[in-house]
């Protein structure tokens, strides 16, 4: 377990103490802070995997340093609290906390949701960027990237373009279409032929004789692999990466 670092923030010293102890008796990484000024610090310098906070520091409102955490590069969290009545577990949850654990507690129940957290981290996830020669996906900034230029899409366009490019140029029908790239229940098929339009005007060469995104007669629509693969160079795709992982980049979609 040397690898995974554990960050507590904890006002009482003899408790933080006590719990460091704990968790470096089974080989975690234990960094320590006493108030929301030293946790960020410890934060942005070690990036934990879990985050054990205390919900009632002296100099500041836990449950808002819980979103500030949140916001970063979502690390597990777990909330300990005095407060135990429903709301304050509510309003824990709600602000980004993956558990929540109220005072006073048992040594071996703490132990034991912190390795229940780890475990969580370690279940295989859905990737966040998808690469396919020409398009890049990036999943968790919304961004398209086409033959070496970001792509402004709404985020309609966006997911109805993720998942045809997901299906691996399998046809999908307008059924399904709508199934997986629309957020709530929509009756109207057809619907999915208007944005079908909008987004060829943004990715085709010429819109009126797509070659990307196909008609498929009295199915619905693919997505043609194999003319994403052809004639991109790699250095190109290589370019394409490095920008995706630069926070500074151009956002390519924006919400409507």
């Amino acid at each position: 377990m040397g690898s995974v670092c554990i960050e507590i923030v904890e006002g009482n010293p003899h408790l933080r103490s006590l719990l460091g102890w704990h968790l470096q008796q089974l080989e975690y990484r234990v960094h320590q802070a006493a108030s929301i000024y030293q946790a960020r610090e410890v934060f942005l310098s070690h990036q934990p995997t879990l985050v054990i906070l205390d919900a009632d520091l002296s100099d500041g409102d836990g449950i808002e340093f819980c979103r500030w955490l949140h916001r970063q590069e979502q690390p597990l969290i777990l909330m300990l609290s005095a407060r135990n009545n429903e709301a304050d577990v509510v309003a824990a949850l709600k602000a980004g906390s993956d558990d929540y654990l109220s005072k006073p507690f048992g040594m071996q129940e703490f132990l034991a949701r912190v390795e229940a957290l780890i475990r969580r981290k370690r279940t295989p996830t859905a990737p966040a960027y998808l690469d396919y020669g020409a398009l890049q996906i990036d999943l968790v900034q919304r961004r398209v990237r086409f033959q070496g230029e970001f792509i402004d899409l709404t985020p309609q366009e966006f997911s109805l373009l993720y998942v045809l490019a997901q299906a691996g140029g399998v046809p999908l029908s307008r059924s399904e279409l709508l199934r997986r790239a629309w957020p709530d229940a929509i009756d109207n098929p057809r619907t999915i032929d208007t944005h079908v339009l909008s987004l060829r005007k943004k990715v085709e060469l010429d819109p009126r004789q797509p070659s990307l995104i196909q008609t498929i007669r009295n199915v619905g629509y693919r997505f043609n692999m194999e003319i994403l693969n052809a004639n991109v160079p790699q250095s190109q795709t290589k370019l394409a990466k490095e920008r995706f992982s630069n926070p500074r980049s151009t956002l390519a979609t924006q919400s409507s």
